[in-house]
């Protein structure tokens, strides 16, 4: 399977990854936050496992709605484009029940932050830093994203 396959599905689980500034971050985002203009023929990338890859082309986004990516070293991510176009990648895994369905969740804010509500017991995680919501102790990964563009 390719790091493009962006519908990837995989139930194995692997270390939580180091969030690492972006190149492409702007500044004042956190890692993993990119805001995008969404020129035709741009491929979101993600920087996993042995630096970056691409996942899929930012058209493949919708806002409100998460995909799945399979990262080099079998984890998974999930990535979002909200209504203003930034992009967030998180990790898939729902640390409350170790399925890796975040990004089936739905998403919203609150006081402003972005966040994905797992689809299985709704925990709610912030997805610019990973921290959730409901539980302060408990957090996912945080990918650094940018946008490739033609």
């Amino acid at each position: 399977m390719t790091p493009t396959d962006a519908a990837a599905t995989d139930t194995r689980t692997a270390p939580a990854p180091t969030a690492t500034a972006s190149p492409g971050t702007r500044a004042g985002c956190a890692p993993g936050v990119r805001p995008v203009a969404g020129a035709p023929g741009a491929v979101v990338e993600v920087h996993g496992p042995g630096g970056w890859f691409p996942v899929c082309a930012l058209t493949a986004l919708t806002p409100g709605r998460g995909v799945a990516a399979l990262l080099p070293d079998g984890g998974q991510a999930a990535l979002f484009r909200d209504r203003t176009g930034t992009v967030y990648a998180i990790g898939n895994r729902d640390p409350f029940t170790g399925a890796q369905v975040l990004s089936r969740g739905l998403t919203g804010s609150a006081a402003g932050r972005p966040y994905v509500a797992s689809p299985l017991l709704k925990q709610r995680f912030d997805l610019a830093g990973g921290a959730c919501l409901d539980d302060p102790e408990v957090a996912v990964p945080v990918y650094p994203v940018r946008v490739r563009e033609p």
